[in-house]
């Protein structure tokens, strides 16, 4: 695996500033007249739905919950902790409210006169922490105590969410729904705005973080301004303005939901190729080798067709620590690293068996075919001009010929390495 290189400013953004802008100010306006049309032309949820909807919507919420707190316990990052315990009080809200809300009769929920509770908490909630949790990434980025910091945000997000509860109850009615203004639910304004900003705050974020979760948490933060924007002009509970509020709420945590997901398979492959490779060459390493061999056993038994393994070792890697440095001894590996890779095929398999020796194995393939490959290996390597010259030799075996397991072939092609050293490289006298 090949260490990763640095990339360019815009290279994980999906857009330009001036596109961003501009797409922006067309969902704005899209979302605004969409909304402004359905509230004139009526429609709505049902009562029993919107309690569905709840309930999905806090099965996502507390999904992702879950694996940004994974994330945090893995990266030390506050960042997902206080979107973890954000999303954690807000699904369980979301849940119970479901629940109540699909057996509430119609009539008393959709004539009530303000909002449900936990849309305005959700909403409001979400927006303050995906603003908090940017401001906290920039300047406290690093938990030093993470369970401890685990219990003291989920605690400040409870004491946040009863806090924005109680100043929500007691906001006077005209600040809560205007029917005859141009927002009718002035308040969705407030974590409208919000969403504003974190959404181009996780935009500047791509500059340096681009993985699924971070693309996700900047897509979430636009669908979410758009619901809030759509409720703004819900002038009665489960309107169509609401509705459509709704949908884009649920699709918000689903794109976020996704974007965690992929990430964690992501990271799960980027892991199984940490344990099956050698750090400093990015080829395999013994472990992956000695499984190989074993599958190649296997396919052999079931074809009839052999196949060989290479055995190399890198001449003189300590004279080379010892006058130039363990810098240079270490490009010195990745440089046989690299005459390896170059001169097989795709359907070999090249990894560092330990030390200063590197194994090769080469499916379907005979001795005189491996001999030929290890000359050119060989002779690749000691013709580099880069300093200091470079030599290695080899020792080949074939399964079945040399050995009938993945020990016997192992110690075959040991012994044709160990008769090889101290004789010349064009000789190649390494084979039995």
């Amino acid at each position: 695996m090949q260490p990763r290189t640095g990339k360019s400013n815009h290279a994980g953004k999906l857009l330009t500033p001036r596109r961003l802008a501009v797409c922006f100010a067309g969902l704005a306006v899209g979302v605004f007249s969409l909304a402004v049309w359905l509230r004139h032309t009526g429609g709505g949820l049902d009562v029993w739905l919107y309690g569905e909807v709840e309930i999905t919507t806090a099965f996502l919420a507390l999904t992702f919950a879950a694996l940004a707190l994974v994330r945090f316990r893995g990266t030390s990052d506050r960042l997902p902790l206080v979107l973890s315990c954000g999303f954690l009080v807000v699904g369980i809200a979301l849940a119970s409210s479901g629940f109540v809300t699909a057996h509430s009769p119609a009539a008393d929920s959709i004539t009530a006169a303000r909002e449900p509770m936990t849309w305005v908490l959700g909403s409001t909630v979400v927006a303050l922490l995906m603003v908090v949790a940017l401001y906290v990434e920039r300047r406290l980025p690093l938990a030093r105590h993470p369970v401890r910091e685990i219990s003291v945000a989920l605690c400040l997000v409870v004491l946040l969410t009863a806090a924005l509860g109680g100043v929500h109850r007691w906001l006077p009615a005209g600040w809560v729904a205007d029917t005859g203004g141009i927002f009718p639910r002035p308040g969705n304004l407030f974590p409208a705005l919000l969403f504003a900003v974190a959404t181009i705050g996780y935009y500047r974020r791509l500059d340096y973080a681009y993985s699924p979760f971070d693309h996700s948490l900047y897509l979430m933060t636009g669908l979410s301004v758009a619901s809030s924007m759509a409720a703004s002009q819900s002038d009665r509970q489960l309107d169509g303005p609401f509705a459509l509020g709704v949908g884009f709420q649920f699709a918000s945590y689903a794109v976020l939901l996704g974007g965690a997901l992929l990430d964690n398979v992501k990271l799960f492959e980027h892991v199984k190729r940490l344990a099956l490779s050698d750090a400093l060459t990015g080829l395999v390493n013994y472990r992956r080798i000695i499984d190989t061999l074993g599958d190649e056993i296997e396919r052999t038994k079931r074809t009839g067709r052999p196949f060989s393994l290479l055995l190399f070792d890198l001449d003189g890697l300590k004279r080379i620590n010892d006058e130039y440095g363990h810098t240079v001894g270490s490009r010195a590996l990745c440089r046989m690293a690299d005459a390896l890779e170059s001169n097989c095929r795709a359907i070999d398999t090249a990894g560092r068996y330990g030390g200063d020796e590197f194994a090769l194995i080469l499916p379907e393939t005979d001795k005189d075919a491996a001999r030929e490959v290890a000359r050119r290996i060989c002779e690749a390597l000691a013709g580099e001009e880069e300093l200091p010259r470079v030599t290695a030799k080899a020792g080949a075996a074939v399964y079945p010929h040399d050995g009938d397991s993945v020990l016997a072939i192992l110690a075959s092609a040991d012994r044709a390495l160990y008769g090889a050293k101290g004789r010349t490289l064009r000789s190649l006298a390494c084979f039995i």
